[in-house]
Formats: structure tokens, C-alpha cells, sequence
């Protein structure tokens, strides 16, 4: 694995540092100690290479763990319309659902059913991660600096641009979230949000009073049951709540962003391969769009001469074994679920309940964000 052979190239330079040292001219009376020394030095960095080799391969086998389980383990929300939510058939719908069926369709040769949702809040779901207890988190989360190093995950990519808002009921006369200042706040535990909410409050010499529940659900009905004044949470989620209340009309969003909340998929770090397999997904979705291959004519595309369709889709190169999938991975991927524009559009889009415009999640062709590397 390239963690294993990196483990083994840092081990070489060390001795050869070591080596280099000997060499120096050394004090006699001090040379057998150092000697000595040395002995003890090589002892201790092979063993350290040892464990850390270990770990690296004991670490490396997510994709064979998928494989041999005979499903993926994906971490999602415990219910958010639009990206993580039960129909009422009990079925698993949502753009980061549609993720978690994307990867188990690039693994498991285009059988997106193949997938355990473990529905998490958002204080469970870094340990659930970390603890092996789900193989991907697709839970609208937001990718931080800390998640991304402190907490051991690799994110990725963005497969929502978001940011931070505020919900006020109508009748409170409210335009801005500048005139909140003394409001009651209701905001969910174990999330950017909290921090967010005290720094722009703090930013604009305002008080607030905040609420803080763990369950986004058990947020919304407190604040649905008048406990607090505001609802404050990404964007995306407060258009989601609000169609869950009793009269939706009765509320609205207010027009500041206060956040940058680029959310993502998410798997453990030390896995090298796995990452690059749940990325890889993540921005074949994102080329098919851009290169006009959707569910419907995949098949079709498969004969294309453009070269990066034939890349994409594996008539030309290696790409598919490069990663341990099969060549045509992500022509299972997209007849699972079709390209990213796709996925928006039927989950969060203009002719959704949430009426979701693409903005920032536009490809950047057309004034969004939505970039993918090549594949080639």
C-alpha cells in the first residue's frame, strides 16, 4: 500500500541519518557510549517502523471489510428532508443518501441497495466514524481544519456549498439578523453552528440567549413550541425545517450567510485507497455532469469518441484498477444515481419542497463551484 511504502522510505532515511552520524569523528572516551547510544536509537526506530507499519496495514482494508460484509456502513442524518430522510415506505432518500449509494454502486458493481444506513447526530457521528462503526459519513457535514486533522478524517470533496442563517417567525417584524440582538436562540449541539452563533453575535455587540439541544428534530420543535425566537442553522437545513412546521408560511429565512459551510462526505484517515475511491466517486459524479453523461444515455456514452467521456467511463485506461474497482465503476455509479446535477436536481432542486437553486453548487462552467480534477 503507498501508506506502508512511505512508512518504509521515512524508516530508510532515519537509519541513513543514523549512519551518517556514526561516521562522524567521535570523541574516544565518548565513542563506546555513543555506540551504545546509537544501538538503542536503531532499536527504538525499529520499532516504532514495526507498529507503525502494522497500524498502516491493519488500517488499509476498508474496501476488502466492504466486500467481505457484503454492504457499506453509511453514516447519515437522522432526518433532514433533502439530503438524509425516510419515505414512507421506510426507504432512505436524500443527496447524501444518493452518495452513500454511489460508492456501494462503484464497489459492489452497480447494486446501490447494497448500503446499512446508521442514522447519527451530530455528536455521534465523528465517533461512529472514528470507531469503525460506519465505513463513510455522509451526514451534511461541515469540512473544518480540526475535523480534517485533529479528528483523524479525510474529506472528500464539497457536494454542497452551504452557509450559516436564521429562521424568525413573521409576525416578530424582523428583515435582518442584525436586529436579533437579546433574541432566544435555539441551535443544535456538536456543530460549527454554536460556534458560528457566538461569533457573529460577538462580532456585532449583540446578546443573545441561546437554546442548545442535541437533536436537530428536538431543535425545531423547540422552537416550533415558541421556546426560543430564532432558528439558526446551514441554509439548506433551515428550508428543510421549515417545511416540517405546521404553517411554513408563517416563517421566514432571513438574508444574511454568516458561515462558510462546505459539506461533504467524510471516511477515517490511514486509508489511503478507500479515500481515494469515495473521492474519485465524488468527482466522477461531478465530470459526468459537466461532460453531458447522465443516467439515461450512460450506456449510449460508453461509445463516445471524446476521450475524457471514454476515460470516464472506462473504454480507455486502467482507472477502475487503479483503485481496486472494476473498469466500468463509474458507469455503475452513474446508472445508480445518475451525475451530480441529477442528484440536486431530485433532491434539493427548483421542483423539489425545498426549491433549492444550483448557486455556488452550479458547475463552475456556469458561475458555481463545482469543480473535478480530470481523469487521466
Amino acid at each position: 500500500m503507498g501508506e506502508e511504502a512511505g512508512i518504509r522510505s521515512k524508516f530508510t532515511r532515519l537509519c541513513h541519518r543514523v549512519s551518517a552520524h556514526q561516521t562522524l569523528g567521535m570523541n574516544p572516551v565518548l565513542e563506546k557510549k555513543g555506540s551504545m547510544n546509537m544501538k538503542n536509537l536503531m532499536k527504538a526506530l525499529l520499532g516504532s517502523a514495526v507498529f507503525a507499519f502494522a497500524a498502516g496495514a491493519a488500517s488499509a482494508a476498508t474496501l476488502d471489510d466492504v466486500k467481505s460484509a457484503g454492504q457499506l456502513r453509511c453514516g447519515v442524518n437522522t432526518g433532514l428532508p433533502g439530503f438524509a430522510s425516510q419515505n414512507d415506505q421506510g426507504e432512505w432518500q436524500g443527496l447524501d443518501v444518493d452518495y452513500c449509494k454511489a460508492v456501494a454502486a462503484a464497489v459492489f458493481d452497480g447494486d446501490a441497495s447494497k448500503v446499512q444506513y446508521t442514522p447519527l447526530s451530530a455528536v455521534q457521528r465523528f465517533p461512529a466514524l472514528q470507531n469503525n462503526e460506519v465505513d463513510l459519513l455522509a451526514r451534511n457535514t461541515t469540512w473544518t481544519m480540526n475535523r480534517d486533522t485533529a479528528l483523524g478524517l479525510n474529506f472528500a470533496g464539497v457536494n454542497y456549498y452551504d452557509g450559516q442563517g436564521f429562521m424568525v417567525r413573521k409576525d416578530l417584524n424582523v428583515n435582518s439578523a442584525l436586529q436579533l440582538s437579546g433574541a432566544t436562540v435555539c441551535v443544535q449541539s456538536g456543530t460549527t453552528t454554536e460556534l458560528n452563533l457566538t461569533d457573529y453575535f460577538n462580532a456585532n455587540n449583540m446578546e443573545y440567549n441561546p437554546v442548545v439541544i442535541e437533536s436537530q428534530s428536538d431543535v425545531n420543535a423547540a422552537y416550533e413550541q415558541g421556546r426560543c425566537d430564532v432558528l439558526t442553522t446551514d441554509a439548506s437545513g433551515l428550508y428543510a425545517s421549515r417545511l416540517e412546521l405546521s404553517n411554513p408560511d408563517e416563517h421566514v429565512v432571513l438574508p444574511e450567510i454568516i458561515s462558510k459551510e462546505p459539506l461533504g462526505p467524510a471516511v477515517r484517515q490511514g486509508d489511503e485507497q478507500w479515500f481515494d475511491i469515495v473521492k474519485w466517486v465524488h468527482f466522477g459524479l461531478i465530470n459526468a455532469e459537466e461532460l453531458g453523461v447522465t443516467q439515461d444515455n450512460v450506456e449510449e456514452m460508453v461509445n463516445s469518441d471524446n476521450p475524457n467521456i471514454r476515460r470516464l467511463l472506462g473504454a480507455d485506461g486502467t482507472f477502475g484498477a487503479d483503485v481496486g474497482l472494476s473498469a466500468d465503476w463509474m458507469v455503475n455509479v452513474i446508472k445508480a444515481v445518475g451525475n451530480y446535477g441529477e442528484i440536486f436536481d431530485r433532491n434539493v432542486g427548483p421542483d423539489t419542497p425545498l426549491g433549492i437553486q444550483r448557486g455556488q453548487n452550479a458547475l463552475w462552467t456556469k458561475g458555481g463551484l463545482q469543480y473535478a480534477p480530470p481523469i487521466r
